[in-house]
């Protein structure tokens, strides 16, 4: 690979941000990919940008940094939608933001599943709060009902959904089901047996082998957290059938017309691999995937100097500022023709010092110009010699040398993932000098994710 360019090859389809989030039919876009890739911040562009071209929008996300608040203007967010003020309403949108609370979100499915008596017992229960605080998957499978409960509320014509970061794509999809299946399973009806039927006379409903299988768990488990389980089982009976039915309507809703996935991923090796890995994954699950975002893909104002070219003049220069050093350490070169034939002036009886213009008469040598120097002094102090200056664009040259390598090598792994995956729509956002942190940095992000390819050499368009 050559080129050092950043447009995208005419090949690799264009993915039209614009067009996907002003469809109507779009209900749900959904950001995923491995964390740190600029997931949230993408969500949140996205969601201001739909905003103010006339859709009501929730965000919901669930990192947990806050970062989002901060940038809509926003003191916090909390399971419930908050609206984001300072944004563009002509066009008739809105947007609100929150932030999953996992173990709140456990709690209202509790809440509005179970009579009051029941729902307090569940509550106060400690394997449920272990559970609902922690427990491997809990985060995905909340964000999912989450995702159910805005959906049903029909409140909200699009909702954004910042993914959790994981560190496998699996998980996102996995772990509904994963839960779903655990609080479903047999194993817990297991452990509802005995509770189910109800103290010595349940114990004596067991036959022998489940008996020595409970002995057993209770040996592994411990007593206390064993009985915790069977009273948090027994108080749930009733809702056990609801995770299952609800997890699968929510992997519906992901399947059905209306849902989007983007997949968002760096231009580095890592984030692009499990980019592809997950691309091919919704594949698998016929998951609607609307294409991939390639986040702070770095640019250029001066693509056309090659890196090549850049080093070879930096190595001019520098071996040319090597033979001028070299000419002037010879004495011969650097004696003045003329200089031992005239006696050197006397600066004094002239009223000249080395230091500037003296006052004889006030016998000071403090008098000088108004600026402090004479002019000439004050042209040698500001004006850099030919050798800095040299350094200089020597320096800079090797920097800029530097930064389409950088170009070069991010083309390079991008070319590779349109290679495997020539049918995923595209789209790079340049990257931004600074951090986001403010509504006008996410419609710079917006801006970017709308922009034509060929924009992206735009010198005003870069991160320089």
């Amino acid at each position: 690979m050559t080129s050092d360019t950043t447009t995208l090859d005419a090949s690799a389809p264009r993915l039209e941000v614009d067009t996907l989030i002003d469809d109507p039919h779009t209900r749900i876009v959904v950001c995923c990919g491995s964390g740190g890739v600029g997931k949230t911040t993408t969500a949140a562009a996205l969601g201001v940008r739909a905003a103010e071209r006339g859709r009501k929008v929730v965000v919901l996300t669930i990192d947990p940094a806050r970062r989002l608040a901060q940038s809509m203007g926003i003191s916090e967010l909390d399971n419930v939608p908050r609206q984001v003020k300072d944004v563009d309403e002509t066009a008739g949108g809105e947007l609100h933001a929150m932030m999953l609370d996992m173990k709140r979100t456990f709690d209202e499915i509790v809440e509005g599943h179970a009579d009051a008596e029941r729902a307090r017992a569940i509550l106060e229960n400690p394997f449920y709060q272990s559970l609902s605080a922690g427990f491997a998957g809990t985060q995905e499978y909340m964000a999912m009902e989450k995702l159910g409960q805005l959906r049903a509320n029909d409140e909200w014509d699009l909702i954004i959904v910042d993914t959790p970061p994981s560190r496998s794509a699996l998980d996102f999809l996995d772990a509904p089901k994963r839960l779903g299946s655990f609080l479903d399973g047999k194993f817990i009806r297991v452990l509802m047996a005995p509770a189910k039927v109800g103290g010595r006379a349940g114990m004596k409903f067991l036959n022998v082998g489940m008996s020595m299988m409970t002995g057993t768990l209770s040996k592994l488990m411990g007593g206390q957290l064993l009985r915790d389980v069977q009273t948090f089982v027994a108080a749930m009976d009733t809702m056990f059938g609801g995770f299952r039915t609800r997890a699968d309507a929510t992997y519906r809703l992901l399947q059905a017309p209306g849902t989007a996935f983007l997949v968002v991923a760096a231009p580095e090796r890592d984030a692009l691999r499990e980019a592809a890995y997950f691309v091919e994954r919704l594949a698998a699950e016929q998951m609607p995937l609307a294409g991939l975002v390639l986040n702070r893909v770095h640019g250029s104002g001066a693509a056309q100097l090659s890196a090549e070219r850049a080093l070879a003049a930096a190595e001019a220069l520098t071996d040319h500022m090597a033979e001028d050093t070299h000419a002037d350490a010879d004495p011969e070169a650097a004696a003045a023709p003329d200089a031992a034939a005239d006696p050197a002036p006397d600066r004094t009886e002239n009223n000249l010092e080395a230091t500037g213009i003296v006052d004889l008469d006030g016998g000071k040598a403090g008098s000088r110009t108004a600026g402090g120097h004479s002019p000439a002094a004050a042209a040698e102090q500001v004006t850099p010699t030919s050798a800095s200056a040299a350094q200089l664009a020597a320096g800079l040259l090797r920097l800029h040398a530097e930064r389409m390598q950088v170009l070069a090598r991010e083309r390079r792994t991008r070319d590779r993932f349109t290679a495997l995956h020539p049918e995923v729509p595209v789209t790079e956002v340049a990257a931004l000098p600074g951090d986001v942190h403010d509504l006008a940095g996410l419609r710079a992000i917006g801006d970017r994710l709308a922009l034509e390819p060929t924009a992206t050499d735009d010198p005003t368009n870069t991160d320089n």
